[in-house]
């Protein structure tokens, strides 16, 4: 299987993915990580929903660029361990077209939103430039 196609089985479809941002605070640069669940495409971009008030879309907003990381197993047991996982380097930009929000929503999100209309709903698209593919001992680079 081509590395592409690796790939795109650990992105596509709702994952759990690790974001690390830039957070400029008090003077100091430091990273900030937290939990979001990503939506991974064909042109490996992936998408996330997201309060416009967040701290991510602030550190966002002052330095898009980003790291993701996303494994494509699914629990902490023996053969899970050994699956593959990803580390994707890129920017990230904001998304506020209200056609665009209206096709990713789902019913999920209504437990983080007050409806496809709340002023909060926002969407934030990440843009690889190279993505790492670990797999055992292997590791396999795409490079934009």
């Amino acid at each position: 299987m081509e590395l592409e196609a690796k790939i795109l089985e650990v992105i596509r479809g709702p994952k759990l993915a690790a974001l690390a941002t830039v957070k400029e605070e008090s003077g100091k640069v430091l990273p900030a990580v937290r939990y979001i669940v990503t939506m991974g495409f064909e042109d490996f971009s992936l998408m996330t929903a997201t309060r416009k008030s967040s701290g991510k879309v602030r550190d966002i907003k002052k330095n898009p660029n980003i790291s993701l990381t996303i494994w494509s197993g699914k629990d902490l047991i023996p053969e899970d361990l050994t699956k593959p996982y990803v580390v994707i380097k890129g920017k990230a930009e904001l998304i506020d077209d209200q056609e665009t929000k209206n096709r990713f929503w789902n019913p999920y999100l209504e437990n983080h939103f007050n409806g496809i209309n709340d002023p909060e709903y926002g969407l934030m698209k990440f843009v690889p430039n190279s993505i790492e593919y670990y797999h055992g001992k292997t590791v396999n680079v795409w490079i934009k």
